[in-house]
């Protein structure tokens, strides 16, 4: 067994040393499934109470954040009771993290995106009691929150009767220094807005300063939008021009700011007509500085190895993580600066640009500190930011060859073995798996990626399974099965299907024997050898993307089916007396959203996926060797002979070579 030592590094633990379950005879119980006991068993591992939620009626989901709650010794009870659970209880379980007074502002039926928008607004130390309302839903909530981060005038579009598409107009135009009261109003379409709010837009901008001149000798040129004015004389017959003339005039045009004297005074002393002369210029507004992070622990770890000289990529030197100890601080939060007002020569103000306010940072693994503005880690761990979101998850660091004496290893979180993985090897981790040296025989099953630095070699009895991607210096013999990219300097009698690429990277790279079936096709340098060993590769819309295609088609359905159950919940609710529970309504109508949203994004994710596998292809951009096979949306083509630098395609349903 392994556990983590006093410093945070994994050792080697004797199975003597273990503590035994709280109660064993619950995982045995029938009425669990297989989600809620993994639960259990984390939260017997914690030592964490695990009596407050190891019951059936409890989903997996809610048990995991009452689980999470207990860890930081936080208490949930009053919110189950409340109705609350699943995603509710985790934004309720971040804001109490971070010691937000959630409570005085989430009321009975109020969901998840709801509670998420408060959480924003107590973050940013917004006036929440703006919004923090059951009567609007989460998408007014947002525009209102993000009107209130900008300071503007939110009240012009409180009213619940807007849509949160007609709010996002009224605050476009209050963000642009438009009169919204002309067009903030019900009877306006959310698109009747957008163009009344454009049109005037247009207008202030293209606003003229009206004014006659009184003098036909004097002209005055403005320019810059009001930023500086010019004038020039002309040589009309008997033309007497005194500086107090250009004054007049001046002050005719409404210039009465950033006057130059000295201007005006050469102007008419060294006699300059037909001269463009500057005589105002107004204060141009200072930039102020938005919001933002700064941390404490690097950030740009590359996710790609670095290249070397030949084109192949440096898989033993690459840092695949960055470790953080428990209490460490991670970042911390710089608040906006604001700009300074300028002036035209007008005298009119020209407002400084708004600075933005960044939302806190999203994630897991870490607190903020009572200043709302520094963040640190919760625990030992693995460091990441994805997508601006900070990531901290358990890291067991195994210092010794894994092989079938060291036994099963399972993590929630991700491994990294300071050694080898050897046969009998079997190693399970939730995050991401790196093998410092190389992988013989054995087993990975990883919901992350993998990373195997020096390589695998085996007899086919090495399997290697990730959510991610799959990397390593080579693989020989090896069975890969990976929903993102596979990459390597060469790859040898491997059988590898992915969702994902196959990249064999550097002039010695190739792809040898085996059968490599990569939806969005394969880049490499050779494929085969003259001594004609088969090579099978495969792309585009094969047997993987036919797989892909009908889980994609069943969660659509799903969601299909699930939203036409709540719609008819809803109905049941709103009958014609209008009666029925108001909380369990809301939570209808919140949990309808919230599937319409699910529902739009997997649609979104089939269209891509689609379209990325519709245009795969196969590069190889040093030598296919005769005898090798080609499939691509399941045309098959046979490499006559040795061709150079060529990429196959599909079309017309055949197999097409082009030059590259």
């Amino acid at each position: 067994m392994i556990d983590r030592n006093k410093n945070g590094i994994s050792e080697p633990k004797s199975e003597e040393d273990s503590n035994p379950v709280q109660d064993a005879s619950i995982l045995k119980s029938s009425e669990f499934n297989r989600l809620q006991m993994e639960q259990i068993r984390i939260g017997q591992q914690e030592k964490v109470d695990i009596s407050q939620y190891a019951k059936p009626s409890y989903s997996y989901e809610t048990m995991k954040q009452i689980r999470l709650a207990l860890r930081t010794s936080l208490d949930l009870s009053p919110y189950l009771k409340m109705g609350f659970v699943d995603k509710e209880l985790e934004e309720i379980r971040l804001a109490m993290e971070e010691h937000l007074p959630i409570e005085l502002w989430i009321t009975r039926g109020m969901y998840s995106q709801q509670i998420h928008e408060i959480r924003m607004g107590l973050a940013a130390d917004l006036e929440v009691a703006v919004y923090a309302k059951s009567e609007y839903n989460w998408m007014q909530m947002e525009e209102i929150r993000l009107g209130l981060e900008k300071e503007l005038e939110v009240s012009a579009y409180t009213n619940s009767l807007f849509s949160n598409l007609q709010m996002k107009e009224i605050r476009l135009g209050l963000e642009a220094g438009v009169e919204v009261s002309s067009y903030a109003k019900l009877m306006y379409s959310r698109t009747d807005m957008k163009e009344l709010r454009l049109k005037l837009i247009k207008e202030k901008s293209e606003k003229p300063k009206e004014t006659v001149s009184k003098r036909r000798d004097v002209k005055v040129w403005i320019e810059e939008n009001g930023n500086k004015a010019y004038v020039t004389l002309s040589q009309m017959h008997g033309s007497r021009v005194k500086e107090q003339d250009i004054y007049d005039e001046l002050a005719n045009r409404g210039i009465v700011y950033g006057i130059d004297k000295k201007a005006v005074t050469s102007l008419i002393r060294k006699k300059r007509p037909r001269e463009k002369i500057l005589v105002a210029q107004g204060q141009p507004a200072e930039s102020g500085k938005d919001g933002w992070f700064e941390f404490f622990v690097r950030t740009d770890l590359p996710r790609i190895p670095a290249p070397l000289e030949d084109g192949s990529v440096d898989y033993v030197n690459i840092e695949a993580f960055e470790m953080v100890d428990e209490g460490e601080k991670l970042a911390v939060y710089h608040h906006a600066e604001e700009g300074k007002a300028g002036k035209n020569v007008f005298g009119e103000e020209i407002p400084a640009v708004k600075c933005v306010e960044k939302p806190p940072l999203k994630g897991k693994g870490f607190q903020i500190d009572p200043d709302g503005i520094t963040y640190r880690a919760l625990f030992n761990g693995k460091f990441e930011l994805i997508d601006n979101a900070i990531i901290v998850s358990n890291m067991l660091i195994v210092r010794e060859d894994v092989t079938a004496v060291s036994g099963r290893i399972e993590v929630d979180g991700s491994v990294c073995v300071i050694g080898s993985v050897h046969s009998g090897g079997y190693i399970k981790a939730t995050g991401d798996i790196i093998v410092e040296y190389n992988m013989e025989e054995g087993e990975l099953i990883a919901g992350g990626n993998v990373m195997i630095k020096r390589g695998s070699c085996s007899k086919h009895d090495c399997y290697i399974t990730a959510k991610g991607e799959v990397s390593g210096k080579f693989f020989e013999a090896a069975n890969i099965e990976a929903e993102g990219n596979v990459r390597a300097n060469y790859i040898m009698h491997s059988h590898i299907s992915t969702m994902g690429k196959v990249i064999v990277s550097g002039t010695k790279g190739r792809v040898l024997g085996g059968n490599i079936c990569a939806v969005m096709g394969v880049d490499t340098y050779d494929v085969g050898n003259n001594y004609g060993i088969k090579t099978v590769l495969e792309a585009g819309k094969n047997r993987l993307y036919v797989q892909k295609k009908e889980e994609l088609r069943k969660k659509r359905e799903m969601f299909l089916k699930e939203l036409a159950i709540l719609n008819e919940k809803r109905k049941q609710f709103m009958s014609e007396e209008g009666e029925g529970p108001v909380e369990i309504l809301k939570k209808i109508m919140g949990a309808i959203v919230m599937k319409q949203q699910e529902m739009e994004e997997a649609e979104s994710e089939e269209v891509q996926f689609t379209d990325m596998a519709g245009r795969a292809a196969i590069y190889v951009r040093g030598t296919v060797y005769a005898g090798n096979v080609i499939y691509i949306d399941n045309a098959e083509h046979v490499v006559p002979r040795e061709i150079a630098r060529i990429v196959f395609r599909a079309r017309d349903g055949m197999v097409k070579m082009f030059q590259i």
